[in-house]
Formats: C-alpha cells, structure tokens, sequence
C-alpha cells in the first residue's frame, strides 16, 4: 500500500478532514470506513446483542453519497446502520448514539472547513467525540485488511442499512430541555443564520407554538457557502450585524455548518463572542435554574471564566483546545457547561457534545428569565467579573517548521513579566496583569493560531502582533 497516501490520511482535532476529490475520495472514505469496521470488531462489544451504527451527514457537496458509502462498507463488515435520512447537524447524530443503543456514530461534515473540505467524526457509544486513544487505533488499522462493501439497495432491503429521522427524537430533546413554559409568551424578535449549514430550521421547529418572533437566513443548501467559511466568526458575518441593527432584532444567533458551534448577536448589530456567551450561560444555569457542579474552559479559553467559577464557588477545568476533551470531563465529572474559543458548548445532564441549537435557545431563555436583552446581559457580566479582549490571527506558515520551545523561554511580552508558561497544547504565555498569548498549531488547518486576551484591546491587539511577528521570523 501506498505509504504516501497513508500518511495522507490523519485524524486532527476533530476528525478526519480533506479537500474533496483530492484526499477526500471515495477510495479514502472506504478506507477509512474499513478502518473504522476493524476497530468496532477488535475494540467494541456488542449491545443487546448487535453491533449498530449511526450515520449522519450534513449539507456539504455529495455528504450524503459519502454516508451511503460508508453505510456499505459498515453492512459489509456485519454492523448493523442507522442512517440519517437527511442532513442533520452533529449534535442530532450525536444524541442518536447513545439513544438507539448504537455502539459508535460516523458523521460526514468538514463542519467550519471552507467548500472545498469534506470529513469524518468518529462518536462514541456515549454521544461524545472520539479521543486520539480512538482515533490512533482507527488509523493503526487502515490497510490492514481488504475493504469490503454491500450492495446498498440489497442491505437496505435486508434492513442491514435502516433510514431513519434522527431530528424527531432530538427535537424532543430540545424541547424538554429548554423552558418553553417560560418562552411561550415571549414577544423577542430572533434572526438565526444557519449559514447554509445542517441546522437550517431546527431552531424554529423548536419554538413552534412559542410567540418568540422568529427569522432565518441562510437556511437553504448551498453547498458553496457563499464562497466563505461557514465559520460564525464575525468577518463572516456582515450581513446578520447589518439585518439585526437595521430590522431592530432584540437577539442575532448563528449556527456553523454543522450546528455545533454558536455565535451571537446584540440588539444594535454587536458581536458577541462565544467566549462571553460561555460566561452568560453559565451564569444563566447556576443563578437562574439552580444546576451544581464545575465549569469547563480551553487553555485559549477567557480569564473571566476564572472570575465567574471563583465567585460562584464552581470547580473549574482548563482542558487542550478540542471538546472531545470536555467531552470527557462531562462523562467522568458533574459539569454544569463547558466550552470552547470558538463557539462549542456542552449542558449538564445531556451527551457529552457541543451543540449550537440548544446554546442559542438557552441564551433566548436566558433574556426572557431576565426581562433584559443581550446587551445589558453582557454589559451586566462585565461589570461585575471584569471586561476583557480577545483578539485570533490564523497564520499560514507555509512550509516553514513551528517550534514550540523557542517561545517557553519568553519572560517579558510588550512591557509585562511572564508569571507562568502552560504548554500542554501549544504555548501560552501569561503575564503579571492577567494578559497572554498563545501560539498553537490547528489541528482541522494548515496554519498557527495565535491568541490574545488583555483588559484593554490596544493591547491584546498589540500582542497579536507580536506573536504574528514571532511566527514569521
């Protein structure tokens, strides 16, 4: 076997993603599903006697192709599937898992990656992602046996492959969790961009029956994406800033390509980061619904997390960047909400998985809870725990090598002493007036994240750039 294209294939952060048509082929995805098979054999015991999948796929060119593939390759090996009979986001796929007593979960989505990605997440029998002790044992067995595959009219006439509407069961689940007694009267006025992705209009089928007000955009397929990211950051995200300031929307929500990530919107076209978010739904859980347990944050993760967890006496946890690793704090410990820079989230007494809907409805009930809109809620958390400025640059380095050691040696970053140096994923740099940078090689991209966060944006802006010049030189 072709040890070049072996070494082609690599799980990162978050699965296994490439460029379609030139990594991401048919070939590889059956390679991989194969892969994937051995492991279920060698690893997974059966429950209730079978060995059942769950396949999912989102909206992105030809997902649905690559999960019937995979489906053959699962029929072929004995494993019994369920596959998703439309797009849906990953959380929905997720809560299948542990729902239909499945042993793992395959989905099909590149999530935030640019059109030309497509990939593979691995779920675990809990809902969870899997961790590299998973995904390093799934690429130990690639090409070590033949692949084989099902005719897919034939396994689905034998029930070997079993469509099925994971949305139903995870609507449900939604509609438990949030307070829809309390929403119900609610005349708040949302605009919700699904950004062309898997989350379409899951929110409104959620508040049906509500007097929430609300709009979507971009809810239709387009597997191009507006020749953009689907990525709810906000140099993607012009036109909800514009629409919420200009249609006087009370609250702006925004779902990546596929559901698992949220993003935010204030009454007056304001963005609202996910880390702040993080800090408001917190806030909303302990004070307003009365749940105990920790808090989970990222090493890029705000220090107003430190100040929330502290004063309200929560345990807090700084996991690598990556929410498999929260993922497994929520299955080993009581954790009220953890989350990550860029948007992922995860609720107590749910599966272990970010999810984008369930974030951007809490956030609405929070509002309600509180008779207040999104800015005076964010503006209130400042005030109190202290208002801070986080600033990402991603830097493509080319070919040019990233070493991590050079930078532990760092005692002084524009004026301020180095107090303390963590680098159990990437490298950060903290300094004696609570500021930092970061310095961390992506695990979905081929480029260098470089973070900052201070109490003023002059200078977080101005160690952005510091660490942007460190990586060039």
């Amino acid at each position: 076997m072709n040890k070049e294209v072996k070494a082609q294939i690599k799980f990162g952060t978050d699965g296994w993603r490439a460029v379609i048509a030139d990594t991401f082929t048919f070939e590889n995805v059956k390679f991989v599903s194969q892969a994937i098979c051995d492991w279920i054999h060698k690893d997974l015991k059966e429950i209730n006697g079978k060995k059942t999948v769950a396949v999912g796929f989102d909206t992105r060119f030809m997902s649905g192709d690559f999960a019937q593939l995979v489906s053959t390759v699962l029929a072929a090996n004995n494993i019994e599937v369920l596959l998703s009979d439309s797009p849906v986001p990953t959380p929905a796929l997720s809560y299948a898992v542990p729902f239909h007593e499945c042993v793992a979960g395959i989905m099909i989505t590149a999530s935030h990656n640019p059109y030309q990605f497509n990939g593979i997440k691995i779920k675990t029998a809990k809902g969870g992602g899997a961790g590299k002790d998973i995904t390093n044992k799934v690429e130990d067995c690639l090409y070590q046996t033949d692949v084989k595959t099902a005719d897919y009219k034939k396994a689905e006439k034998d029930k070997t492959i079993q469509i099925y509407n994971f949305k139903k069961e995870y609507l449900k689940f939604i509609k438990r969790y949030i307070d829809l007694k309390k929403i119900k009267n609610s005349k708040c006025k949302v605009l919700t961009d699904a950004m062309h992705g898997s989350g379409n209009s899951l929110m409104a089928e959620a508040l049906k029956g509500t007097s929430v007000r609300l709009s979507l955009m971009r809810e239709d397929i387009n597997p191009y994406f507006d020749g953009k990211k689907p990525e709810p950051v906000v140099r993607f995200l012009s036109e909800i800033l514009k629409r919420v300031k200009k249609e006087n929307f009370d609250l702006g929500l925004v779902l990546d390509g596929d559901a698992d990530r949220i993003a935010a919107v204030a009454s007056g076209g304001n963005f609202v980061h996910p880390q702040k978010i993080l800090g408001l739904l917190v806030l909303h859980l302990v004070r307003n619904r009365g749940r105990k347990g920790g808090v989970v944050k990222t090493i890029c993760g705000t220090t107003m997390m430190d100040n929330i967890a502290k004063k309200l006496g929560l345990k807090l946890y700084e996991t690598p960047v990556g929410f498999k690793y929260i993922s497994d704090l929520m299955v080993s410990e009581n954790i009220v909400a953890g989350g990550e820079e860029a948007g992922g989230m995860g609720f107590q007494d749910y599966i272990p998985e970010r999810d984008g809907t369930l974030a951007g409805l809490l956030l609405l009930e929070m509002m309600v809870y509180e008779k207040k809109n999104m800015k005076k809620l964010v503006e209130e958390m400042e005030k109190e725990f202290g208002r801070y400025y986080y600033v990402r640059l991603d830097v493509k380095l080319g070919k040019s090598s990233f070493d991590l050691d050079k930078f532990k040696e760092i005692k002084e970053l524009r004026g301020k002493k180095v107090v303390d140096v963590k680098d159990f994923d990437g490298v950060k740099m903290v300094c004696e007036d609570q500021s930092w940078l970061m310095l961390r090689p992506s695990g979905t991209e081929p480029l260098v994240r470089a973070y900052a966060e201070a109490k003023t944006l002059k200078r977080a802006k101005e160690l952005l750039q510091f660490g942007d010049a460190l990586l060039r030189k």
